[in-house]
Protein backbone atom coordinates (compact mmCIF):
# COMPACT_ATOMS: atom_id res chain seq x y z
CA UNK A 1 0.00 0.00 0.00
CA UNK A 2 1.39 3.43 -0.97
CA UNK A 3 1.42 6.38 1.41
CA UNK A 4 -1.42 8.03 -0.56
CA UNK A 5 -3.51 4.85 -0.38
CA UNK A 6 -2.87 4.63 3.36
CA UNK A 7 -4.01 8.24 3.91
CA UNK A 8 -7.08 7.64 1.73
CA UNK A 9 -7.99 4.54 3.78
CA UNK A 10 -7.52 6.46 7.05
CA UNK A 11 -9.61 9.36 5.72
CA UNK A 12 -12.42 6.94 4.79
CA UNK A 13 -12.37 5.40 8.28
CA UNK A 14 -12.15 8.80 9.97
CA UNK A 15 -15.05 10.14 7.88
CA UNK A 16 -17.25 7.25 8.99
CA UNK A 17 -16.58 8.05 12.65
CA UNK A 18 -16.85 11.82 12.15
CA UNK A 19 -20.21 11.53 10.41
CA UNK A 20 -21.54 9.42 13.25
CA UNK A 21 -20.36 12.06 15.75
CA UNK A 22 -21.85 15.01 13.83
CA UNK A 23 -18.55 16.52 12.67
CA UNK A 24 -16.56 16.43 9.43
CA UNK A 25 -12.95 15.64 8.67
CA UNK A 26 -11.13 18.86 7.81
CA UNK A 27 -7.68 17.40 7.22
CA UNK A 28 -5.28 14.56 8.06
CA UNK A 29 -1.55 14.61 8.65
CA UNK A 30 0.78 11.68 9.23
CA UNK A 31 4.33 12.53 10.26
CA UNK A 32 7.42 11.17 11.96
CA UNK A 33 10.00 8.52 11.27
CA UNK A 34 10.49 5.14 12.87
CA UNK A 35 9.97 6.65 16.32
CA UNK A 36 7.53 9.34 17.35
CA UNK A 37 5.05 8.86 14.51
CA UNK A 38 1.85 10.90 14.81
CA UNK A 39 -1.47 10.70 12.98
CA UNK A 40 -3.23 14.06 13.34
CA UNK A 41 -6.91 14.23 12.45
CA UNK A 42 -8.50 17.67 12.28
CA UNK A 43 -12.29 17.84 12.66
CA UNK A 44 -14.71 20.71 12.19
CA UNK A 45 -18.39 21.56 12.47
CA UNK A 46 -20.60 24.60 12.31
CA UNK A 47 -20.07 26.59 15.50
CA UNK A 48 -16.75 24.88 16.26
CA UNK A 49 -15.74 21.60 17.83
CA UNK A 50 -15.65 20.80 21.53
CA UNK A 51 -13.23 18.71 23.54
CA UNK A 52 -16.01 16.13 23.77
CA UNK A 53 -16.23 16.00 19.94
CA UNK A 54 -12.48 15.37 19.76
CA UNK A 55 -12.61 12.69 22.45
CA UNK A 56 -15.54 10.89 20.79
CA UNK A 57 -13.90 10.87 17.36
CA UNK A 58 -10.60 9.78 18.91
CA UNK A 59 -12.21 6.83 20.74
CA UNK A 60 -14.22 5.71 17.70
CA UNK A 61 -11.36 6.10 15.25
CA UNK A 62 -8.89 4.39 17.57
CA UNK A 63 -11.11 1.29 17.64
CA UNK A 64 -11.46 1.25 13.82
CA UNK A 65 -7.72 1.74 13.31
CA UNK A 66 -6.99 -1.16 15.67
CA UNK A 67 -9.34 -3.45 13.72
CA UNK A 68 -8.44 -2.31 10.17
CA UNK A 69 -4.72 -1.73 10.89
CA UNK A 70 -4.05 0.52 7.84
CA UNK A 71 -0.78 1.94 9.21
CA UNK A 72 2.19 -0.42 8.86
CA UNK A 73 5.33 -0.18 10.93
CA UNK A 74 4.17 -0.38 14.51
CA UNK A 75 3.50 2.30 17.08
CA UNK A 76 2.11 5.78 16.42
CA UNK A 77 0.09 8.35 18.36
CA UNK A 78 -3.38 9.51 17.33
CA UNK A 79 -4.27 13.16 17.91
CA UNK A 80 -7.73 14.57 17.14
CA UNK A 81 -8.28 18.32 17.28
CA UNK A 82 -9.85 21.36 15.67
CA UNK A 83 -7.99 22.87 12.70
CA UNK A 84 -7.65 26.03 14.81
CA UNK A 85 -8.03 29.71 13.99
CA UNK A 86 -5.30 29.82 11.34
CA UNK A 87 -6.27 26.94 9.10
CA UNK A 88 -4.15 25.17 6.55
CA UNK A 89 -5.81 25.35 3.13
CA UNK A 90 -5.25 22.30 0.92
CA UNK A 91 -8.51 21.27 -0.71
CA UNK A 92 -10.74 23.41 -2.95
CA UNK A 93 -13.51 23.42 -0.31
CA UNK A 94 -11.01 24.75 2.28
CA UNK A 95 -10.41 27.76 0.00
CA UNK A 96 -14.13 28.27 -0.59
CA UNK A 97 -14.62 28.46 3.17
CA UNK A 98 -11.88 31.10 3.41
CA UNK A 99 -13.37 33.57 0.88
CA UNK A 100 -13.45 37.03 2.45
CA UNK A 101 -10.68 36.15 4.91
CA UNK A 102 -7.04 37.15 4.97
CA UNK A 103 -4.91 34.36 3.54
CA UNK A 104 -1.15 33.75 3.36
CA UNK A 105 0.09 31.93 0.26
CA UNK A 106 3.47 30.76 -0.93
CA UNK A 107 3.47 30.18 -4.68
CA UNK A 108 5.59 28.08 -7.01
CA UNK A 109 5.89 30.98 -9.48
CA UNK A 110 6.03 34.79 -9.24
CA UNK A 111 2.75 36.73 -9.55
CA UNK A 112 3.76 38.15 -12.94
CA UNK A 113 3.17 34.62 -14.29
CA UNK A 114 -0.52 35.20 -13.56
CA UNK A 115 -0.69 38.57 -15.34
CA UNK A 116 0.05 41.06 -12.56
CA UNK A 117 1.48 44.30 -14.03
CA UNK A 118 2.04 46.27 -10.80
CA UNK A 119 5.83 46.26 -10.23
CA UNK A 120 5.22 46.07 -6.47
CA UNK A 121 3.90 42.51 -6.93
CA UNK A 122 5.40 41.08 -10.14
CA UNK A 123 8.34 39.23 -8.53
CA UNK A 124 6.40 38.19 -5.40
CA UNK A 125 6.03 34.47 -4.71
CA UNK A 126 4.24 35.11 -1.41
CA UNK A 127 1.23 37.19 -0.56
CA UNK A 128 -0.98 37.90 2.42
CA UNK A 129 -4.25 39.38 1.25
CA UNK A 130 -8.01 38.99 1.59
CA UNK A 131 -9.20 36.28 -0.80
CA UNK A 132 -12.00 37.57 -3.04
CA UNK A 133 -13.25 34.31 -4.59
CA UNK A 134 -12.52 30.63 -5.12
CA UNK A 135 -13.74 28.08 -7.65
CA UNK A 136 -12.72 24.60 -8.83
CA UNK A 137 -9.58 25.93 -10.57
CA UNK A 138 -8.09 28.43 -8.12
CA UNK A 139 -8.45 31.64 -6.13
CA UNK A 140 -8.84 35.34 -6.88
CA UNK A 141 -7.28 38.35 -5.14
CA UNK A 142 -7.51 42.10 -5.68
CA UNK A 143 -4.02 43.60 -5.41
CA UNK A 144 -4.38 47.38 -5.34
CA UNK A 145 -7.09 47.37 -8.00
CA UNK A 146 -5.57 44.64 -10.14
CA UNK A 147 -7.21 41.21 -10.12
CA UNK A 148 -5.06 38.10 -10.02
CA UNK A 149 -6.28 34.54 -10.50
CA UNK A 150 -3.96 31.96 -8.93
CA UNK A 151 -4.52 28.33 -9.96
CA UNK A 152 -4.41 25.67 -7.24
CA UNK A 153 -1.50 24.01 -9.07
CA UNK A 154 0.67 27.10 -8.33
CA UNK A 155 -0.07 27.15 -4.58
CA UNK A 156 2.73 25.56 -2.58
CA UNK A 157 1.34 26.45 0.86
CA UNK A 158 -1.70 28.38 2.08
CA UNK A 159 -3.39 29.19 5.37
CA UNK A 160 -5.83 31.67 6.83
CA UNK A 161 -4.28 34.49 8.85
CA UNK A 162 -5.78 36.12 11.92
CA UNK A 163 -5.37 39.89 11.75
CA UNK A 164 -4.95 41.08 15.34
CA UNK A 165 -4.62 44.70 14.17
CA UNK A 166 -8.04 44.65 12.53
CA UNK A 167 -10.25 47.27 14.13
CA UNK A 168 -7.40 49.09 15.92
CA UNK A 169 -7.83 52.82 16.00
CA UNK A 170 -11.60 52.50 16.22
CA UNK A 171 -12.92 54.29 19.28
CA UNK A 172 -15.13 52.03 21.34
CA UNK A 173 -17.74 53.52 23.62
CA UNK A 174 -19.06 52.09 26.83
CA UNK A 175 -22.75 52.85 27.35
CA UNK A 176 -23.28 51.24 30.72
CA UNK A 177 -23.29 52.74 34.18
CA UNK A 178 -19.92 53.97 35.36
CA UNK A 179 -18.67 53.23 38.87
CA UNK A 180 -17.44 56.16 40.92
Amino acid sequence: MTSDQMIQKIETLASQVAEREGVRIYDLEFSGGTQGRVLRVFIDKEGGVSIEDCANVSRGLNLLLDVEDPIPGGKYNLEVSSPGMERILRKPWHFTGAVGKKVYMRLTEPLETFGIQNKKFTAAKQLTEVMQASDETGVKFDLEGETVLVPFTAIEKAKTVIDFDEGKGVKKEYKGKQKR
